[in-house]
C-alpha cells in the first residue's frame, strides 16, 4: 500500500514567484513613476512595474467628467421616454372612458401636438449626441 506523506496545508504553486528585486528613486523620478502608475489604473505598484518591464500591455482609462454627465443625462432621457409612453397609453384610455368623443378628440389633438414637439426635440438630441461622439473620437485619437 502506498503511503500518503501529504499532511495537508496549502498546495505548492506550480510556478512560484521567488525572485525579488529592489529599486530606489529620487524625488523627481518618484513623481514621474507615480503619475504613470495613476494613469495606468493598475491595482498595485508591483503589478505596474512588472507589466512595464516585461512589456505586457495595460490600458489607460481616462474619465472625462463632461462626457460622463452627458451620458447620464441621455440615459435619464431614455427612461423618461419610456415613462411617457406608458402614461400616454393610460391617458388615451382614460380620455375615451370618461369623456365624450368630442372632448376626448380635442384633448388627444393637444396631446398629439406636444408629442410631435417631443419627437422633434428627440431628433435634435440624437444629432447632438452623434456630433459629440465624433468630436470625442477625434479628440481621443
Amino acid at each position: 500500500m502506498k503511503q500518503n506523506f501529504n499532511q495537508g496545508g496549502r498546495p505548492p504553486k506550480i510556478n512560484p514567484a521567488a525572485y525579488r528585486y529592489v529599486v530606489r528613486f529620487d524625488a523627481s523620478e518618484n513623481d514621474v513613476f507615480l503619475s504613470k502608475f495613476e494613469k495606468s489604473g493598475a491595482t498595485t505598484k508591483a503589478a505596474f512595474i512588472k507589466n512595464v518591464l516585461l512589456g505586457k500591455p495595460f490600458k489607460v482609462f481616462v474619465v472625462d467628467e463632461n462626457s460622463r454627465v452627458f451620458i447620464d443625462r441621455l440615459s435619464a432621457f431614455n427612461a423618461q421616454y419610456r415613462t411617457i409612453g406608458v402614461e400616454y397609453d393610460e391617458v388615451v384610455r382614460m380620455l375615451r372612458q370618461n369623456f365624450t368623443e368630442k372632448k376626448a378628440m380635442r384633448a388627444l389633438y393637444n396631446l398629439e401636438q406636444v408629442t410631435i414637439e417631443l419627437v422633434k426635440l428627440n431628433r435634435e438630441i440624437v444629432t447632438l449626441a452623434k456630433e459629440f461622439d465624433t468630436l470625442w473620437r477625434m479628440g481621443n485619437k
